[in-house]
């Protein structure tokens, strides 16, 4: 078998075992760039609660560091456009516990314990209330780095914000006691009141959201919060405040995203023993093939074997036409034949170069002058009587050259 032949036969036998493989199916594939999804989707509320430490400069003149943490909260509603990027906007509440100096107490200002009295060195504990809003601008820090996968548990979210807090304290409005020498912590039994000042707010948080369905998240959230206060315009007071909250999220209708649909090629299984058949098999052919294309070097790469004396009927007849040859001064034109049934054209010409050569070999060797002697080959068929009769193709014609 050619080599062209067995190459084909693989081709077909592999393109028919193809044909009976599972057909090419069409999935979304992130992967490959995202869309974005309608406006009602990816919709979330969180609701978190937890434990904050507040740092004011005098802080730390409080003696147990337990007495100074203290409960946190946190509702938010938000969406997220994109699995990277998001926005959302929170109410907060959160008390404080801290310590404020004498000067603080003579000028009246916020936060004031009216049960406790002085600590010492002249510092007197506070506590306080703040409510209010704030908005953050969320980045999906798993998504951007390592890439949107729907199946993902875990999401590390990085956040910051800003906002406005209200402080409540007990102890009057402060409005009240400037410029009086009141000492408010003395003033037992008042309710919670606004303060009278402000405190604008920056932040920046870690969210961590782990994922218990399609629609709920179980989150931890550790956040620092840089807190500027205002006490009536008359001086700010810049203050720290860490906060750790445990919480649950639900997320609204599509929680998903869109992806570029590609085709996903089917993936060929065999059993063991599938495999090494399959493999025995391609073993084979690929010996197979390397014999046959080394029978076809040797083949090529033969010369035409000449014969050194021609025996028989044929070396009588060209004994005789030599005979005929010396008595006259003609000159000759040989002409070497093969058939075209068999071999390749350059296995046939080398075959119709050696007959030629040898029959004029034997001739010269009879004493026919070599120059009255001219040699060609024909690509044809002698006798064009087809594949039977191939062996009469194989000769060598002599004719007189006019």
């Amino acid at each position: 078998m050619k080599k062209s032949t067995l190459i084909a036969a693989l081709m077909l036998s592999v393109a028919s075992f193809g044909a009976n493989a599972q057909s090419v199916t069409y999935a979304e594939d992130p992967s490959q760039g995202l869309l974005i999804n309608n406006f009602p989707n990816n919709w979330f509320i969180q609701a978190e609660g937890g434990a904050n430490v507040f740092m004011s400069p005098n802080d730390t003149k409080v003696e147990s560091f337990g007495d100074r943490i203290t409960p946190s909260f946190q509702l938010s509603v938000g969406k997220w456009f994109s699995p990277i990027f998001g926005l959302r906007v929170s109410g907060n509440a959160f008390m404080i516990k801290g310590a404020s100096d004498d000067l603080h107490v003579v000028r009246g200002d916020m936060a004031l314990r009216p049960d406790l009295d002085y600590a010492k060195d002249g510092y007197v504990a506070q506590k306080a209330w703040f409510f209010g809003p704030n908005a953050d601008a969320m980045l999906n820090l798993t998504n951007w780095w390592c890439g949107y996968k729907p199946e993902r548990v875990y999401n590390a979210i990085l956040y910051a914000g800003a906002g406005v807090y209200f402080p409540y304290a007990k102890g009057g409005n402060t409005s009240n006691w400037h410029g009086t020498n009141m000492k408010p912590s003395l003033r037992p039994g008042e309710d919670w009141v606004h303060t009278g000042s402000r405190a604008l707010n920056t932040r920046v948080g870690l969210l961590n959201k782990f994922a218990v369905s399609k629609h709920f998240d179980v989150l931890l959230d550790v956040r620092f919060d840089y807190i500027q206060e205002n006490f009536d315009d008359i001086e700010y007071t810049r203050n720290g405040n860490l906060n750790v909250l445990v919480g649950v999220g639900y997320n609204f209708n599509k929680t998903d995203w869109k992806a570029p649909v590609t085709a996903v090629c089917p993936t060929w299984k065999y059993t063991d023993a599938e495999g090494d058949a399959l493999a025995a098999r391609l073993q084979a052919a690929e010996a197979k093939i390397a014999d046959l294309e080394k029978q076809l070097r040797d083949c090529l790469n033969r010369k035409p074997e000449v014969v050194e004396a021609i025996t028989g009927v044929q070396r009588k007849v060209v004994n005789a036409v030599a005979e005929v040859m010396k008595n006259t001064d003609k000159e000759y034109l040989l002409t070497g034949w093969a058939d075209n049934y068999t071999g390749n054209h350059k296995i046939n010409t080398r075959l119709r170069k050696g007959r030629v050569a040898t029959v004029k070999a034997a001739l010269v060797k009879k004493g026919v002058a070599e120059n009255r002697l001219e040699t060609q080959i024909n690509d044809g068929n002698l006798t064009n009587f087809g594949a039977k009769c191939a062996s009469l193709d194989r000769a060598v014609t002599i004719q007189e050259k006019k």
